[in-house]
Formats: C-alpha cells, sequence, structure tokens
C-alpha cells in the first residue's frame, strides 16, 4: 500500500495514527486493536517526552542498556507508559528485559527461552512474549525459522511462558505482504492471536494482514 502524503495540518504521531485507523477501515477491522510502539531508540528524552504530551503511550527500544539510561526517570513522571523490547536480547541480558520490559518481542531461541523463564521465576514477573520468526529465511537476520515455530512455542508453554504472538521483519526491497500473510497463518495455526509486524515504510499493509502492534519509529521521530 502507497503512503499518502502527510496532511500539513497533522503531526507525525496524528498523521500515523489516521493512517492505521483508515488502513483498518479497509480490513473492517477495528483501530483499537492495533497497538503503535513508537521506536524511540537513539532518540533523546526530549523526543519521548514531545510524544508522550500529544498522548503517545507505548514506546519501544532496541537495546536493553540505552532503554535503562532513557526510561527510568520518564516512567517515574510517566507510570502509565508501557516499554516494549523489539531487539536482539542476549541471554545473559534477560534478567534485566525482564525487569525493565513489559513486552518482549525477540524471543527467538531455546537458550534464550531458559533465560527467560529463570529471570521470570526469579522476580515473579510474567512479561508478554513475541517469537521473532526469520520469515524471510535471511541468514544475517535473527529469528527462529518457520519450521521451528512449533517447537519453540512447545518449549514455552512448558516453561509456563506468556507468549502471546509471533512478530517478524520481512526482507528489505521486496513487497512485505505475502511476508505478513505467512507470519499470520504461522500465528492461526499455533493458536496465537497477536502479530507484531509493520514498520514506518509497510505498516499499513501489516495492518490489512491483521497486525495488533506495529513498531514505527522514523514516520514519528524522523529519519535516524
Amino acid at each position: 500500500m502507497t503512503a499518502p502524503d502527510a496532511s500539513p495540518s497533522l503531526s507525525p504521531l496524528d498523521d500515523v495514527r489516521a493512517r492505521i485507523a483508515q488502513a483498518a477501515k479497509i480490513a473492517r477491522r477495528d483501530a483499537a486493536d492495533v497497538t503503535l510502539v513508537a521506536i524511540s531508540k537513539t532518540k533523546p528524552v526530549e523526543d519521548v517526552l514531545a510524544l508522550i504530551a500529544q498522548g503517545q503511550r507505548v514506546f519501544g527500544e532496541n537495546r536493553v542498556q540505552e532503554a535503562q539510561a532513557k526510561f527510568p526517570a520518564i516512567r517515574e513522571a510517566h507510570p502509565d507508559l508501557a516499554l516494549h523490547l523489539v531487539g536482539q536480547l542476549q541471554s545473559n541480558k534477560a534478567e534485566d528485559a525482564v525487569a525493565l520490559f513489559d513486552c518482549i518481542h525477540s524471543l527467538d531461541r531455546p537458550s534464550l527461552l531458559t533465560a527467560l523463564a529463570h529471570a521470570m521465576d526469579k522476580l515473579d514477573k510474567r512479561v508478554p512474549l513475541f517469537v521473532q520468526v526469520n520469515i524471510g529465511a535471511e541468514e544475517q537476520k535473527g529469528g527462529c525459522a518457520v519450521a521451528d515455530v512449533p517447537a519453540l512455542l512447545a518449549q514455552a508453554r512448558a516453561a509456563d511462558l506468556p507468549v502471546q504472538g509471533l512478530m517478524c521483519v520481512p526482507p528489505a526491497g521486496i513487497e512485505a505482504a505475502p511476508f505478513f500473510a505467512l507470519l499470520a497463518k504461522l500465528a492461526a495455526d499455533n493458536g496465537l492471536a497477536k502479530l507484531s509486524m509493520g514498520m514506518s515504510d509497510d505498516f499499513e499493509t501489516a495492518v490489512t494482514l491483521g497486525a495488533t502492534h506495529v513498531r514505527i519509529g522514523s514516520a514519528l521521530f524522523g529519519a535516524r
């Protein structure tokens, strides 16, 4: 789906929200079922506060260390914020991630699953998870292979981990729709209701194909 030019009368946040609403309408979905995750990685606190002032309450960070430096003070002032980890997670950072984040989108391997289960048990905190799927079978990308998704989900359920959906980053430079459709089928086949898919260049397509969480950075904050 080709993105329309942003209306000069709308803020970037309002423009993205309007485009989500239009895509949801086309798909006969309720736009309220789509969570906008504002990806604030590398952006200063001032930019985050500006979006908070406009009503945004869900943010995403790629790295545990950056989020630890940026968000504790922000959340003290705004306790209703939700913070999502959308980047790759090292197993040795699992406990820090569980302590800080409200949702983790990057479960992709058994060793990380074991680390997260141990951290959640230790902290007595259950953090919702997405399994990240390497939907395009790209060697340079993280994510669980499509064929390995059922086994990883079975292991997660056995460990009482709250996996709520699947996440993907489609290959760059080609049409994303088939990859989003495949992720939606994988989720449905495995009894999962949520889909973390769609970024600034393709979120409208993702919404029409069932995304429940879209991860938007540059369309909100400008180029990095």
